[in-house]
């Protein structure tokens, strides 16, 4: 899952950051607004962390060009102002959740997780598909019933971007899109052998490569 951090104060934005990694997202970040407005005009994020207080264009206004654009990415907005009517306007403005800081970061993760499952139609926190059942809290994943088989961070994020169009041809570069932040090698090869790896955990036959178009998550027993 990519996600967009917006946050101006650096130490609590690499902080937020390397604890979402570790729950298995891909981060990006802006520290200001103008930034962070064109980044979520551009690319495809699953979610995004978007602080009110924002220098260059204050963080509501920022959410309002988006949706006034036609942007449906989930956002939950994250700040230090904690009045009821304040988080109206946020709702207003188009927000899916709202954070007051300061915040644990489990409470945040979980608003996160549940808004990316709410976007793809889905409850709980395991989804199932195909004999598939992958754990986000856990990260790990069960196949036909079997034990739980535990996935690396890139293995997780690959199987989660299947999960959320089983069935569908999905290209190297929207797979990309959705597993790596910015900084991250995108080359063909490189998500070649991750594909390889979560194959051998979850079976050969459940990826499918699709010649010249990508990859697509199938159901052997279908």
């Amino acid at each position: 899952m990519r996600l967009l951090l917006v946050e101006d104060d650096a130490a609590l934005r690499r902080r937020v950051a390397v604890q979402l990694e570790a729950a298995g997202f891909a981060v990006d970040h802006a520290d200001n607004g103008i930034d962070a407005e064109f980044l979520g005009s551009e690319i495809d994020y699953d979610v995004v962390v978007l602080d009110l207080g924002l220098p260059g264009r204050d963080g509501l206004s920022v959410l309002a060009g988006w949706r006034s654009r036609g942007r449906r990415l989930p956002v939950l907005v994250l700040t230090a102002r904690d009045a009821w009517f304040e988080k109206v306007e946020g709702f207003k403005a188009g927000a899916d959740d709202y954070l007051a800081k300061p915040f644990h970061i489990e409470e945040l993760v979980a608003r996160l997780r549940a808004l990316v499952r709410r976007g793809g139609g889905q409850e709980g926190t395991v989804l199932e598909w195909g004999g598939l059942s992958l754990d986000e809290e856990r990260r790990s994943v069960t196949v036909d019933g079997g034990p739980p088989c535990d996935l690396s961070r890139i293995e997780y994020r690959l199987l989660r971007v299947f999960l959320s169009g089983p069935g569908r041809v999905l290209s190297k570069a929207r797979i990309a899109e959705h597993v790596y932040d910015d900084s991250a090698e995108h080359e063909s090869n490189v998500i070649e052998a991750h594909i390889k790896r979560l194959r051998r955990k979850i079976g050969v036959d459940r990826i499918e490569t699709v010649r010249g178009q990508g990859y697509r998550l199938r159901d052997p027993s279908a």
